[in-house]
């Protein structure tokens, strides 16, 4: 590999983000990996992931709509608390304001059973849906994002500060992934294609 020059890909520090021992409550599974769904901000699915930096770790919440897999709301923090996944679905409503009915899919973690996310889903109208425990193929989808940006981004880059790894993420979120990334699932069409065309398709009925 050294004298063809291709480089290698080291294997990353690994961190727990889902702490399912809590005593919250919990939410049943209503997505039940139905997955395809045909209208935008009718189910959204969430989770945690991590990334290595020089300086500690940092964390990332997203929220992706599962009808078009465009990345509506996300946050990063030095810390992985409610707080945490409450602004990335904060922003997904501000951005995108979903009506009451909509289900909110992920997996068992405590930031997702605290008293603060139930209470942001409750004001809203929004049903909360949990994956079984420890089945991380009851949140497929979002598992698959979190693949294709540690693959595509993140494992390619040796980030000095969080401050340089939150602006890395958030050009493949905002600029690459929802724009150009393409999907099979979608007819390989970015998700922000596919919202177009749907939106074309619902004002030519």
């Amino acid at each position: 590999m050294k004298e063809a020059n291709v480089p290698v890909r080291h294997r990353k520090k690994y961190k727990v983000t889902t702490n399912s021992n809590h005593k919250q409550p919990v939410f049943e599974n209503l997505l039940q990996r139905q997955f395809e769904v045909a209208q935008p901000d009718h189910v959204y699915a969430s989770d945690v992931t991590y990334i290595w930096t020089q300086e500690g770790w940092l964390y990332l919440a997203v929220v992706i709509d599962l009808c078009t897999r465009k990345v509506v709301g996300w946050s990063m923090s030095t810390r992985m608390k409610a707080q945490l996944v409450c602004d990335a679905l904060k922003m997904a409503i501000w951005q995108r304001r979903p009506k009451a009915g909509l289900i909110h899919h992920s997996d068992r973690g405590s930031q997702y059973a605290s008293k603060a996310f139930r209470q942001l889903l409750k004001a809203h109208g929004f049903k909360g849906s949990m994956s079984r425990k420890g089945d991380c193929w009851d949140n497929a989808v979002v598992e698959s994002f979190f693949g294709s940006l540690k693959q595509e981004r993140v494992h390619w880059r040796h980030y000095q500060t969080r401050y340089e790894a939150q602006q890395d993420i958030l050009n493949y979120l905002a600029v690459f992934y929802n724009n150009y990334r393409l999907h099979s699932t979608l007819g390989y069409m970015s998700p922000a294609d596919y919202e177009k065309q749907l939106t074309e398709m619902k004002e030519a009925a």
